[in-house]
């Protein structure tokens, strides 16, 4: 696991996200994702800098909708989100875990916002973490 997953999971192992069940680093078909949460059907997928790469991309895209054909939703964030705003992260996951937006949150730093103060819906998973 990479710096960024490790931090991550920190915070969705255990049912600490709103009581739902993430598994980490699971096989479904012939991909591994880095997290799973099965009650959802949602797939975090944790990207670094070789994501950036075209034929990466290519692969990423493929892979991305073999998961969505299954009925899966994805949602990528990169290794810098997760490093640098981990808060956005977990507010933007919570929203999505419990269908209270269906716009993308503003807090994250890849909507083109910065983050100035995050209302945090869950708590227990930012304390500690500014």
């Amino acid at each position: 696991m990479t710096p960024a997953e490790k931090l991550l999971w920190t915070k969705l192992r255990s049912k600490q996200c709103h009581s739902f069940k993430f598994r980490r680093q699971h096989a479904i078909g012939p991909f591994i994702v880095d997290f799973y949460c099965p009650e959802e059907g949602l797939v975090l997928e944790i990207d670094g800098d070789v994501h950036a790469a075209k034929t990466q991309r290519i692969k990423d895209r493929q892979r991305e909708r073999h998961l969505r054909s299954l009925g899966l939703q994805v949602i990528r964030y990169t290794n810098d989100e997760v490093l640098n705003n981990l808060n956005g992260v977990l507010e933007h996951l919570l929203s999505v875990l419990t269908k209270a937006s269906t716009s993308p949150c503003p807090s994250l730093q890849r909507r083109g916002k910065e983050v100035s103060e995050i209302v945090n819906a869950c708590p227990e998973l930012v304390e500690g973490n500014d």
